[in-house]
C-alpha cells in the first residue's frame, strides 16, 4: 500500500536534538533528518515536505537565512517552516514571524506540545489547500457559467433575427417589388454608422446604444405595412392623397405593434431602437415628414439614418408608380435633399459612402431586374 504519511524535514546542527525530534515525530509522520542547512536543501532536491522544524542557530547558514533562502523559491515558498530555538525574548520571536515562519517553539520541548504545534499547522495547510480548491473550482464553475450565458444569450439573438427576419419577409412577399430591401437597408446604415464612428459624430446620441440592438432593428421599420390592403400597397400608379393617408399609418400600426411588446417584457435595448426607427424614418429635417412633423435633431437618429436608407433603396428600385432610378440621379436626389428632407450632417456621410452604397445595391439583387441598369 503506498505510504501516504506527511512528510516532515527536522533541521538542528545538535546531533541530540536532531536525533529526540526524529524519535518524537517518527510515528506519526515520515521524517527527514538534516544536520545542517546545506543538508536541507540537498534534501529538498528530491523531497518536497509538508512541513518543515528550522533550528535558529546554526553555524554557516542560520534559520533565519534559511527561511529567507526558502521564501525566495518559488519550489519551496509555500512550504510552512516551524521554527525551533533556545531564545526566548520577543524580539526573536518576532523576527522569525516576520520571516514568515508559521510557529515558534522554544527549546527543549515536549512531544505532546511538539506534535500539537505540528498538527495545527498540518490542519491549516490543508484547510488552505481545500480553500484554493475550492475557489478554482467555483472559478471554473462561474467560467463555465458566463460561457454558458454568452452561448444562450448568443442563441436568443440570433433566434430573435430569424424571428424578424421572418416577419421582414412576410411584409415583402405582399410588397412585391421590394425584394431584399430589407438585407440592403440595413447595410446601407451600416455603411453610414461606420463611418460616424470613425469621426466620432453624434457621439452623445451613440453613447449608449448596443449597435447590434439597434441593426437588429431595422427589419421592423415597415412591419406596419403588413396591415395595408394589397390594393393600395401593390397599385400601379400613384396614390390618391386618401390612399396616401392610409399608407401612411404604416408608420404608427408599426409603432403600435412595437409598443405592445414593450408591455410584456422588461428589455427594452432592442425595442428602444425598434421604436424609434419605425414610427420617425418617414420624419423630415424641414418639419413636413410624418407623422409628427417633427423636424432637426428632434427626431431620433435611428430614423434620420433610416430616412437616407430607405429613400435611396426606393429610388434605385422599380416600383409600381415609377421606374428605377439611376445612382447618380438618385445620389442627386438625396443631395438636394439635405436640410430639408435629410439631416445634412448624415447627407455628408452619404456623399462619400455613396459608391459603397452602389456595390451593395449591385451585389444584393434578386435578379427580378427591380434596379436601375
Amino acid at each position: 500500500m503506498e505510504n501516504t504519511r506527511q512528510k516532515i524535514i527536522i533541521v538542528d546542527d545538535n546531533i541530540s536534538n536532531l536525533t529526540q525530534g526524529r524519535n518524537m515525530l517518527k510515528p506519526f509522520y515520515e521524517v527527514f533528518p538534516a544536520p545542517s542547512a546545506a543538508k536541507l536543501f540537498e534534501i529538498l532536491e528530491k523531497v518536497l515536505p509538508d512541513l518543515i522544524l528550522l533550528d535558529i542557530e546554526m553555524p554557516v547558514m542560520d534559520g533565519y537565512t534559511v527561511i529567507k533562502k526558502l521564501k525566495s523559491d518559488f519550489r519551496f515558498a509555500g512550504i510552512p517552516v516551524i521554527f525551533l530555538t533556545a531564545k526566548n525574548d520577543d524580539y526573536s520571536e518576532l523576527e522569525g514571524l516576520d520571516l514568515g515562519a508559521m510557529d515558534y517553539i522554544s527549546k527543549p520541548f515536549a512531544a505532546p506540545l511538539l506534535l500539537k504545534r505540528i498538527d495545527n499547522q498540518l490542519l491549516i495547510v490543508r484547510q488552505k489547500k481545500h480553500l484554493l480548491a475550492d475557489r478554482a473550482s467555483l472559478k471554473d464553475y462561474a467560467e463555465n457559467l458566463e460561457a454558458k450565458v454568452l452561448e444562450r444569450t448568443a442563441e436568443v439573438f440570433h433566434l430573435q433575427n430569424a424571428v424578424l427576419a421572418t416577419i421582414a419577409d412576410l411584409v415583402e412577399c405582399r410588397d412585391k417589388l421590394t425584394g431584399g430591401h430589407i438585407s440592403r437597408t440595413r447595410q446601407y446604415v451600416e455603411v453610414l454608422m461606420h463611418d460616424m464612428a470613425r469621426s466620432e459624430t453624434y457621439r452623445d446620441e451613440l453613447y449608449d446604444w448596443d449597435i447590434d440592438c439597434f441593426l437588429s432593428s431595422i427589419p421592423l421599420h415597415d412591419v406596419g405595412k403588413i396591415a395595408i390592403s394589397d390594393l393600395i400597397l401593390n397599385k400601379p400608379g400613384k396614390l390618391t392623397l386618401k390612399e396616401f393617408e392610409i399608407m401612411k399609418t404604416h408608420v404608427t400600426v408599426g409603432a403600435d405593434a412595437v409598443k405592445t411588446i414593450m408591455q410584456h417584457t422588461n428589455e427594452h435595448a432592442f425595442l428602444n431602437h425598434a421604436l424609434a426607427i419605425t414610427v420617425s424614418h418617414h420624419e423630415k429635417w424641414d418639419g413636413t415628414g410624418y407623422p409628427n412633423n417633427i423636424s432637426g435633431t428632434d427626431i431620433p437618429l435611428e430614423g434620420r439614418l433610416m430616412a437616407i436608407a430607405d429613400v435611396y433603396d426606393a429610388l434605385i428600385s422599380v416600383r409600381p408608380y415609377k421606374k428605377a432610378f439611376s445612382h447618380e440621379d438618385t445620389c442627386k436626389i438625396i443631395e438636394d435633399g439635405s436640410g430639408t428632407h435629410f439631416d445634412p450632417v448624415l447627407v455628408s456621410f452619404f456623399s462619400r459612402a455613396k459608391d459603397e452604397f452602389d456595390k451593395i445595391a449591385q451585389e444584393n439583387t434578386d435578379g427580378s431586374g427591380i434596379f436601375y441598369k
